[in-house]
Parts: C-alpha cells; sequence; structure tokens
C-alpha cells in the first residue's frame, strides 16, 4: 500500500510541468526559517527509541492534533511505524546537548540519563520546556518521508524556561532580551 501512494505521489509531481527547487535550494531556504526543537520517545517493547525533530507543528487545537516528519530511511522509522503512544519533548534553551546526542546515529541516546519513563511508559525529557504524550493517528507517506499525526492526551510544562531554537544549522536560546 506504501509504495503505491508513493508512486501515485510522484506520478502526480511528474505530471507537473512548472520548475522546481533543487534539493539544495530548497535546504537554503529551510536554513533560514527557525524551528523549535524536540525530541521524540516511545517503546519499542523492551527497547527504546528517540529521535531530534524540529518538524513539529500544531495542526489542531479541537481536536487536539499536533505532527512531525521523520524520513523513511530514518533508523528509528520502523519503530514509529509500530507505534501506538509516543511522547514528545519539546526542549529548552540549556539542552542543545540533548538535541546533539539524539540527532546522533549508532549510539545509546537514552544511555547518558536525563529522561524519566511515564507511569505509561513513554520516556519524557528532563528540564525540557514541555511534552506531550499523544496517540498515533496517522502515518501518511510524503515523498521520502511520513507525515505522523498524533492525537495529544497528556502534558506536562515547566514555568519561565526559555526553547531551544535551530537556524541556519546553529542552535539559539530564545530569552527577554531577544523579544521585541
Amino acid at each position: 500500500m506504501t509504495a503505491e501512494i508513493l508512486r501515485a505521489l510522484d506520478a502526480d509531481l511528474v505530471q507537473q510541468d512548472e520548475q522546481q527547487l533543487t534539493p539544495d535550494a530548497y535546504k537554503e531556504v529551510f536554513r533560514r526559517h527557525p524551528a523549535g526543537v524536540a525530541v521524540v520517545t516511545l517503546t519499542d517493547g523492551d527497547r527504546l527509541v528517540g529521535f531530534t525533530a524540529t518538524s513539529v507543528i500544531s495542526v489542531s487545537a479541537a481536536p487536539p492534533l499536533l505532527a512531525f516528519s521523520l524520513a523513511s530511511t530514518s533508523s528509528s522509522w520502523p519503530a514509529v511505524s509500530r507505534a501506538r503512544t509516543l511522547a514528545i519533548s519539546f526542549l529548552s534553551g540549556a539542552q542543545d546537548d540533548v538535541s546533539a546526542r539524539f540527532a546522533t546515529s549508532g549510539i545509546d541516546r537514552f544511555a547518558a540519563g536525563g529522561w524519566t519513563a511515564l507511569p505509561t511508559g513513554e520516556p519524557v525529557i528532563e528540564g525540557a520546556v514541555s511534552w506531550v504524550r499523544g496517540r498515533v493517528v496517522q502515518r501518511t507517506p510524503v515523498g521520502g518521508s511520513y507525515l505522523v499525526s498524533v492525537r495529544a492526551l497528556a502534558h506536562g510544562t515547566t514555568d519561565e524556561v526559555a526553547p531551544l531554537v535551530y537556524h541556519d544549522r546553529t542552535y539559539h536560546r530564545i530569552g527577554d532580551a531577544t523579544a521585541i
């Protein structure tokens, strides 16, 4: 089914006669668009899975839905493709090291600690600005990625903590001094 959907999307894109951006030009545009930094975590059997995401978006407040994208080639995709629930921790400005750790392949991203399991089992990152526990409601193939839609079930927040932002391949901290 997934292969059919991707072939149909590819066919639709080929039929369009507009010139499109090259991958490098597209990346150049989004390097200039700042994004909040989050870590998506879940359990896959007895294994913990987590990865850094700057693609988390709010979709709807009623019902409470959010989404993120994940490449189909990601080592985390098989676990996400099976997951019923997961947690998304929105990182604070002091957690650039956590973001880098969860973006690194080939390591145990949870070994350094700094996380707590919810009573339902999903890990959340300690010190994050906020977190959401959610149920995966849809996995939509788009290009070489999946858009994963999540219904928010529970959350936690921290007062007076500035978020971590990623812009032009660099982490930034937002604070009172940057307010307009």
